[in-house]
């Protein structure tokens, strides 16, 4: 059984004593997972973060980060975390000597700096860069500096915090790449992201946030069992009238559409619907020139699973 390295009990914190932003969430993560925390803008994510990297105290409930109480022992939690914040910070010298300075607090010798700074600059695409002035970078060469110097010391868990906002798409996926590959080292991760397609990519298991709230936590496979909603089913057909066709079809009609030359519908049973179109099709003599089923998303548990605590159908 895996051990657990973040045990959150009873939760609850306000700002203004009057307004709870969480309320009485509970969840554990697992030594060597990425667990993702996802929620809309609000939700209660970024509090959450706050908490278990020390930087405010819960009013009520209690956290246990590697065993140690985060109301007692905030210093020996901060010593063993990392933790990259929404907002890139403004730093100072050159880029290569931030990291170096950064080494030199976590108490890296000279040689293993050096070898870290190597590795860091050729992952974040920062080598052509390195002698430049932090204050004198771009919006995303800041964002790359601000993540980069996170991995210059060793830790148990990194908590990550919108961790993408300003990276390009290339920038992005090796991120996450790289992340990958230090959770199968040991490392845990706490992730919170907008980007649904990284969450997905990355995390273990994943945790649903809204108003303060934990709707659901599960892995991922079997959030899309419970929560995924209708499968998408597309046919492009030739030599039929899809408007024809789709009056043939018994197939709510909430569910079915045409787009271009393109027969789309959302199904539960996309075989069925698969064996119903081709037989409606050879009826008409028609030809389907190629189909496609597509999987359930995060997007899809995401959108069930908030419209589900909101009332919404």
């Amino acid at each position: 059984m895996q051990q657990n390295v973040i045990e959150v009990k009873n939760l609850r914190h306000t700002y203004d004593n009057k307004k709870y932003v969480l309320e009485n969430i509970s969840f554990e993560v697992r030594k060597g997972e990425v667990f993702g925390l996802l929620g809309r803008n609000g939700a209660g994510k970024t509090t959450t973060i706050k908490i278990l990297t020390t930087l405010i105290l819960p009013t009520y409930g209690s956290v246990n980060i590697l065993g140690y109480d985060i109301k007692k022992d905030g210093l020996k939690i901060r010593s063993r975390i990392g933790l990259v914040q929404q907002l890139p910070s403004i730093e100072f010298t050159t880029v290569e000597k931030n990291l170096d300075i950064y080494g030199m607090l976590w108490g890296l010798n000279k040689k293993m700096r050096k070898e870290k700074i190597e590795e860091l600059l050729e992952i974040f695409d920062l080598k052509n860069i390195r002698k430049k002035d932090a204050i004198d970078l771009s919006g995303g060469e800041r964002r790359r500096l601000q993540i980069a110097r996170e991995f210059m010391h060793d830790m148990d868990i990194l908590f990550l915090d919108e961790p993408t906002v300003g990276l390009d798409v290339v920038m992005r996926r090796n991120l996450l790449n790289y992340i990958k590959k230090l959770v199968n080292k040991g490392l845990t991760i706490v992730f919170t992201t907008h980007m649904l397609e990284e969450a997905e990519y990355l995390c273990d298991r994943i945790a649903v946030i809204d108003n303060g709230k934990i709707v659901t936590v599960d892995t991922l496979n079997n959030l899309k069992i419970k929560y995924g909603g209708k499968r998408t089913v597309e046919f492009k057909i030739k030599n039929i009238n899809l408007n024809e066709l789709k009056n043939k079809l018994n197939v709510n009609n909430d569910d079915i559409k045409i787009v271009e030359d393109r027969l789309i519908v959302l199904t539960e049973n996309p075989y069925d619907i698969v064996e119903m179109v081709i037989d409606k099709v050879k009826q008409y003599n028609g030809k389907i020139m190629w189909l496609n089923i597509r999987d359930k998303t995060l997007e899809d548990v995401f959108l069930n699973v908030i419209g589900e605590e909101n009332g919404i159908s």
